[in-house]
């Protein structure tokens, strides 16, 4: 008996996963993503693993432009890519080329240009003859190599701002240490100020005494010439 409601859970459990998706499929085809999205989800709800439910609703995701969420649907769907091949390779094989090749939309819109041109090449692998996969590779690849080649600039540029900052800054410590230099070798050469007012009292002191002798000269000269005056009137009278 429990083996039964089990199975008729399952068969249950699968009509209505089935007709959320069909429900899905007509809003979809109609472009209703919004409420196709939301029949996807009720078709999730009832099976989690379902690969197809998941494929779809993050096709309804991605025609609203909700490419992180998206993406996250599509996710589930490569991670089921071994499986999915090995029961049918023919018909997965076209839907997940077409996963992979959404994925890489959605890596050119966040510019992740190397996560792209990986989509996009297994893509390709999925499904060789996919022009518009195969153009979409070129242009990732192309816009991959600018945004590596704007990087090298950049960091070229970088490392030699950083350089010309450091010459600068060597420069510029050789010549405070030269001007440090410089002032020292002055600050040598300056009698201290103790040597200095030293050396001037010195001189004061030897102009003084200089001074005093020249005075005590003038003074003997004159009282000799004054003898000598007195000398000369005596005799006069």
């Amino acid at each position: 008996m429990t083996a039964g409601l089990l199975c008729a859970g399952t068969v249950f459990g699968q009509k209505a996963e089935r007709k959320h998706i069909h429900e899905g499929n007509t809003l979809y085809s109609s472009e209703k993503f919004t409420e196709a999205e939301i029949a996807y989800r009720k078709s999730v709800d009832v099976n989690p693993r379902s690969v197809e439910g998941a494929y779809d609703l993050g096709n309804a995701l991605y025609r609203q432009q909700k490419y992180p969420e998206a993406a996250e649907q599509y996710q589930l769907v490569t991670g089921q890519s071994e499986r999915l091949l090995s029961e049918n390779r023919e018909a997965n094989a076209t839907r997940l080329a077409q996963v992979y090749h959404n994925l890489g939309n959605i890596d050119m819109q966040s510019k992740e240009y190397a996560k792209s041109v990986e989509a996009y090449k297994q893509s390709l692998r999925l499904n060789p003859k996919d022009d518009e996969t195969r153009y979409n590779l070129a242009l990732a690849q192309k816009l991959l190599d600018d945004q590596q080649q704007q990087d090298q600039d950049q960091q070229q540029n970088q490392d030699q701002q950083e350089q010309e900052q450091q010459e600068q800054q060597q420069n510029q410590d050789q010549q405070d240490q030269q001007q440090q230099q410089e002032q020292e070798e002055k600050t040598q050469e300056q009698p201290q100020p103790n040597e200095q007012m030293s050396q001037d009292n010195a001189q004061q002191i030897l102009d003084a005494f200089l001074q005093d002798e020249k005075d005590t000269q003038e003074k003997v000269k004159k009282a000799q010439a004054k003898q000598q005056e007195r000398r000369r009137t005596d005799k006069q009278w």
